[in-house]
């Protein structure tokens, strides 16, 4: 009797237990920000898109392919030329996503790895059309006008392969070697003409305050002599007093000076 309840519980732990793989076989989960594709090996792959959660299948007939609709970044790195026959290396940053109706015609054009296939090309074909246009000091002048121009046609053609793009920004811009060095050849240039300038401008102003001063001098000297000449030597003598009140002054704040009556010996008298 014993024997006969443990092999029924065996059975029935058996038929649970295949039951439970053939249910878990037949589920599929959808994580948040992801998006399922049914590929069914009769009828191919279906229209229909699975969103979030957890949905039913057929074991082996069917087959759920995810894909990540949230942005992503990738850098596409380009190297180009410009309309003066400049070499350009230029980075594009893209934050893309692929558009969720149109992810079943994407798995069956592109497959997975649909960025790696679209947006190398697209940007190449858009960066090389786009700077063709433009001089390679107009690259840096006219930077945002550049990087508008590349976004507005870079999204019509991603829209054509089912992608959106939320953002493009030009985030390296570079020259041959050649370029960069006349740039700074001419950086050394302007810089050294700037100081030759300014020598130039110093050396005009100390010529004028070198005649500022020759002039005042002269001016001086002329009112000098028409003093002497109405007051004759009253002048001088007057400078003379002036300048013995200054020396007495002087002495008067001396330490090391001693005043003796006028009048008086300045000599001891002795005994002989």
């Amino acid at each position: 009797m014993a024997t006969q309840l443990f092999n029924r519980i065996g059975q029935l732990g058996v038929g649970v237990a295949l039951a439970g793989a053939v249910v878990n076989s037949a589920l599929f989960n959808v994580d948040g920000g992801h998006r399922a594709v049914i590929f069914d090996r009769f009828a191919g792959v279906k229209k229909e898109v699975v969103g979030e959660g957890t949905h039913f299948m057929i074991p082996w007939v069917q087959r759920p392919i995810l894909y990540d609709i949230r942005a992503r970044p990738k850098n596409v790195p380009t190297i180009t030329g410009s309309k003066d026959l400049q070499n350009v290396n230029i980075t594009l940053r893209i934050l893309f996503r692929p558009k969720p109706d149109a992810l079943p015609g994407i798995y069956t054009t592109l497959g997975q790895d649909y960025d790696d296939r679209v947006l190398p090309s697209i940007t190449n074909e858009v960066l090389k059309a786009v700077v063709a246009e433009f001089d390679a000091g107009e690259l840096i002048t006219q930077r945002e006008m550049v990087s508008a121009r590349v976004q507005t046609e870079l999204i019509t053609r991603a829209e054509q392969f089912g992608l959106i793009l939320d953002d493009i920004s030009i985030t390296h811009l570079t020259f041959g070697r050649e370029f960069t060095a006349a740039v700074e050849l001419k950086q050394v240039a302007q810089q050294e003409a700037e100081k030759a300038r300014f020598l130039v401008e110093k050396a005009e102003h100390v010529k004028t305050a070198s005649v500022i001063n020759a002039e005042g001098d002269t001016e001086a000297a002329n009112l000098l002599a028409q003093a002497f000449a109405k007051a004759g030597e009253g002048l001088v003598e007057l400078r003379r007093i002036e300048t013995a009140e200054d020396v007495c002054e002087n002495l008067a704040m001396s330490r090391n000076v001693v005043y003796l009556p006028s009048g008086q010996q300045t000599l001891l008298s002795l005994p002989q």
